[in-house]
């Protein structure tokens, strides 16, 4: 088949439908007319919030949240999670292995909420709401590699804690820097196998339109609610990969913080035991909120992700939580209050 859709005028509900795939869109054996159908323009934008092809609409209409505090928040996310990152590679006494992990975690968070939040601020200046097959595609794979590799990532957190709490004498031998680099970088190429099986099942599914999806980025549960092709195998292999990811991640942690709890009850200080647990506290806060959101969108779609509350639950999981992380680790954390401390008499020296 050459490279364009295909219009199909049926009868019933969807009359005149527009049937596409990856491999109908994009054939194999023209790799020429791939590059030249995606850039040149036989896929183009088009009006009324569709995102048009040679001789049909597909239609991708995608509804944010038109708060005027979405752009604060973004900022807000952004600058904390890069100070942050920015404190701790400053401070020499910071460089130990949890303040590495959370480090990165503020990276993956910046990086993660980059990638809707610029798109869905365009929009509030845009009369028509458009992002291309290409376009919509590229935000799953990285939204679903940063997420897959913040799950994975919360997991080291964990056994770095454990080690920390139930072996301190070991701590250092065992965390040592490369197995800590090893474990950022597991965490990092594990995330982007998983996101990138995803995405080639996901170009193999057929769409038919009109296709507009009433949110403000290009999630899974939207992008499999506009198929009209069997989406069993798909779920099936979304299963797979939720108790790889999610469930052994959930897994590992849970058995880390059970060695922890039983470590600490065992501490006879009340000040040890009360910096045992603040210690874990900032993490498990941190867990819940991430995974708690997750299960909610992901285990219990409902109506294609579309609805209010859903939609809700994305502006938390995609906006929030990575603005609220830097705050949740920092405000009891004595070594980044020494930390701010210690920059601010620099500061203040340096002004006057």
């Amino acid at each position: 088949m050459s490279g364009h859709l295909e219009c199909h005028q049926d009868t019933g509900p969807r009359k005149g439908r527009c049937s596409s795939s990856i491999s109908q869109i994009l054939p194999r054996h023209a790799w020429q007319k791939i590059y030249k159908n995606i850039w040149v323009g036989n896929i183009r934008m088009g009006p009324a919030g569709a995102f048009c092809f040679p001789s049909c609409n597909l239609a991708l209409l995608c509804t944010q949240p038109r708060d005027f505090a979405y752009p604060g928040i973004y900022l807000a996310t952004v600058s904390w999670n890069l100070g942050l990152i920015v404190l701790i590679r400053m401070d020499s006494r910071l460089h130990t292995p949890m303040y590495f992990f959370l480090s990165n975690l503020s990276l993956l968070d910046t990086c993660y909420v980059s990638t809707i939040a610029p798109r869905t601020l365009s929009d509030f200046f845009r009369k028509h709401k458009l992002i291309s097959f290409l376009g919509c595609a590229v935000q799953y794979l990285l939204f679903s590699r940063l997420g897959l590799t913040e799950c994975c990532l919360l997991a080291a957190m964990a056994y770095a804690r454990y080690v920390a709490i139930c072996s301190p004498l070991l701590y250092t031998a065992t965390m040592s820097p490369s197995l800590c680099v090893q474990m950022v970088a597991g965490s990092c190429i594990t995330g982007f196998l998983g996101s990138f099986v995803q995405l080639c099942a996901l170009l193999q599914l057929h769409f038919c339109g009109p296709n507009i999806i009433n949110h403000f980025f290009c999630d899974l549960p939207q992008l499999l609610a506009l198929s009209c092709s069997d989406t069993l195998f798909f779920q099936a292999m979304t299963s797979v990969l939720t108790v790889i990811f999610g469930l052994m991640s959930v897994l590992v942690i849970m058995i880390s913080y059970g060695y922890i709890v039983a470590t600490i009850v065992k501490i006879t200080s009340a000040e040890g035991r009360s910096k045992a647990f603040s210690t874990c506290a900032s993490h498990m806060t941190a867990v819940v909120l991430f995974f708690g959101s997750g299960i909610f969108l992901y285990m219990y779609p409902d109506s294609g992700g579309s609805s209010s509350q859903n939609k809700l639950v994305s502006v938390l999981y995609t906006v929030i939580i990575p603005m609220l992380n830097p705050l949740i680790y920092s405000l009891r954390n004595k070594g980044i209050k020494d930390a701010l401390n210690v920059w601010k008499k620099k500061l203040f020296s340096w002004c006057y």
